[in-house]
């Protein structure tokens, strides 16, 4: 098993480990690829050791100091190969620390290097995954709706671009901050994503981990722009999601949806702390500052979890939030949810008409065929429901979710 194959199968359990040395091994040598390796070769190290030996005191610092001699190791080869020593002042690291500047954070520095603006938006996403997200290529790839082939080659050509053009990893200054922050909270928006309901169907539904990690570097990102009306947004839509967490998936694994969840389990501090974000951003736009798709999808939760029963909630609100985030982002995945609204207010029939022309760009989507199953069963056409939560269950991401859509397919007449 390489290094690689290794830390796929290791950073499941130690992602938070996996994080942290990748991004002070970017810190130290300044090289995204000697920071993948020496991370990846550390953990291959950890699993042929610690069966034997034991886990240590300290595992992260175990992983970062043999993943820097690792590192040291590989660059000492190089330099022999190549008859020079360049990179000398990194093997002995006798360097000044550099200032901390706006972001004194590791990890969050790293987000931020990995989403420079020399980089296309869906590079930096996918490269910032891989890297801090601690995603494997299957993960981002099914987060993005592509094939694994084509998210490789992005990932590949981002790492190549960086150094190409000779991006340092360094703190971004103050003024980098507004050209940046809008593709760091893509990532830790995908990141919080992909823990709130995992794709890949070797893992547990919901990732505790990936979920903290992204609402921790959130709560960074708001701290240093507080003025950022997404940055406020996406915090509160992070934190009025995992406000639901416990009551997500049952004590049998199967997903619970958002109408079947014990509305008493949710965290209430968290949703009094979403909603004042919501209202915060809400008294802006009341302002003239126009709010952005972050700060709307909040809104639409804010709505959903101030309702104490299901049939409490404010269809006619949801669907004018959705209304306008649709004005913003036509995205079908937008367009896909927006349906869900209007069937609560003008019937299933309607809705159906409005999945039905997203088929073409949402056809290998779950939750597409999940969605147009439920219309058809409301609508009594059991034998298209049937096959629609058939195609569902084919492409799901995890077993709490196809547990869930099997049991809803198998109640069909």
């Amino acid at each position: 098993m390489s290094g690689f194959d290794v830390r796929e199968a290791v950073a499941r359990s130690h992602r938070d480990e996996w994080a942290r040395v990748v991004a002070a091994m970017a810190r130290r040598f300044g090289d995204l690829d000697i920071a993948e390796e020496a991370a990846a070769e550390a953990f291959a190290t950890a699993v042929e050791r610690w069966p034997g030996d034991g886990v240590p005191p300290n595992p992260g610092g175990w992983l970062t100091t043999t993943a820097s001699r690792k590192a040291i190791d590989r660059i000492r080869r190089e330099s022999k190969r190549d008859g020079k020593h360049r990179e000398a002042r990194m093997v002995q690291d006798t360097a000044p620390p550099e200032p901390p500047g706006a972001v004194d954070d590791d990890r969050l520095r790293l987000i931020f290097t990995c989403c420079h603006p020399a980089l296309a938006m869906p590079a930096r996403v996918a490269l910032t995954l891989r890297m801090l997200g601690g995603l494997t290529v299957p993960e981002i790839a099914r987060a993005h709706l592509v094939a694994e082939t084509a998210m490789e080659r992005r990932i590949t050509r981002a790492k190549a671009k960086i150094k190409a053009a000779a991006i340092p990893y360094r703190v971004p200054s103050a003024e980098d901050l507004p050209a940046r922050v809008t593709g760091v909270l893509a990532v830790l928006y995908l990141v919080f994503n992909e823990g709130y309901l995992a794709t890949g169907p070797g893992t547990d539904p919901v990732r505790r981990d990936l979920t903290a990690e992204a609402i921790r570097l959130t709560r960074l990102v708001h701290a240093l722009m507080p003025d950022d009306g997404e940055a406020a947004g996406l915090l509160a839509l992070m934190l009025l999601t995992e406000a639901r967490r416990t009551a997500r998936v049952s004590s049998g694994g199967e997903l619970v949806p958002l109408a079947e969840q014990d509305r008493g389990a949710w965290d209430a501090a968290l949703i009094a702390e979403g909603h004042r974000l919501v209202r915060e951003r809400l008294a802006a736009a009341a302002a003239g500052v126009a709010p952005g798709r972050y700060q709307i999808l909040a809104a639409i939760n804010a709505v959903h979890t101030s309702a104490r029963d299901v049939r409490d909630t404010d269809w006619s609100q949801v669907l004018a939030l959705y209304d306008r985030l649709v004005r913003l982002d036509p995205s079908p995945i937008i367009v896909l949810n927006r349906a869900i609204a209007v069937a609560e207010l003008d019937g299933p029939q309607v809705a159906l008409a409005i999945v039905d022309r997203l088929e073409d760009k949402l056809a290998g989507y779950h939750a597409y065929h999940a969605t147009r199953a439920d219309l058809l069963r409301r609508l009594g056409r059991s034998r298209q429901s049937r096959a629609a939560y058939d195609r569902a269950i084919d492409l799901a991401g995890n077993t709490a979710e196809t547990a869930y859509l099997t049991r809803r397919r198998d109640q069909l007449g």
